[in-house]
């Protein structure tokens, strides 16, 4: 009798423990859809901003002489290919393989970096061309706008190596993989802003 209380027992605190785990998974991932929420209003506000501002000059330069759009394009394609990348990562997780899952996330922030790179190589040759922000409306949105998106891009550089740390340490608990799904659905939401800023900001801009 006291075997049956006591398995009974068990088995009711490891359905609590269970249940209790479930109940924290989906609170982080509730928590982390209202945050990219927020997210999005902070980008729509900077791209209204860029609306209203974008075509002020201030008899300075226009997109169409400061923009390069060649390179403009390959730094999409790193930040594109990043996304893929780490979709392969999340293959990798959901198959329990650790090291390959590694593999592909240093490829995804290798890929980052090479973004942010460039990004910083537009921003210092706008600027030796003296398209500071101070120089006009447009310049001022555009830097901001772009600027954020890169500040966003460098945050979850960051985050991907803490989270590397994590697995090498602890593996594939539960709490790693919720945390690698949140960081995935933030780099593929930075990537659907970029979308919007190379169309928008560069293409738009250069058609004016």
């Amino acid at each position: 009798m006291d075997l049956a209380h006591d398995v009974s027992d068990d088995t009711i605190f490891h359905l609590e423990d269970d249940h209790g785990h479930a109940e924290s998974g989906s609170s982080t991932m509730l928590g982390f859809w209202i945050y990219l929420m927020s997210d999005c209003l902070i980008f729509a506000m900077l791209f209204a901003v860029y609306g209203v501002l974008g075509g002020n000059y201030a008899a300075g330069p226009a997109p169409k002489d400061l923009f390069d759009l060649p390179l403009v394009a390959l730094n999409t394609t790193m930040l594109l290919l990043s996304s893929i990348t780490y979709g392969f990562a999340i293959l990798e997780m959901a198959k329990g393989r650790v090291r390959s899952m590694q593999m592909w996330l240093v490829i995804t922030g290798l890929f980052g970096l090479a973004f942010l790179g460039i990004e910083l190589y537009e921003f210092a040759h706008l600027i030796h061309e003296g398209a500071t922000p101070q120089r006009s409306g447009f310049l001022s949105s555009f830097f901001t706008l772009v600027g954020t998106h890169g500040l966003h891009v460098t945050f979850g550089l960051v985050w991907l190596v803490v989270l590397m740390v994590q697995v090498s340490r602890h593996g594939l608990i539960a709490a790693n993989q919720r945390r690698l799904m949140c960081l995935s659905m933030f780099w593929h939401f930075l990537d659907v802003i970029w979308i919007g800023v190379f169309t928008f900001v560069y293409l738009m801009g250069m058609l004016r």
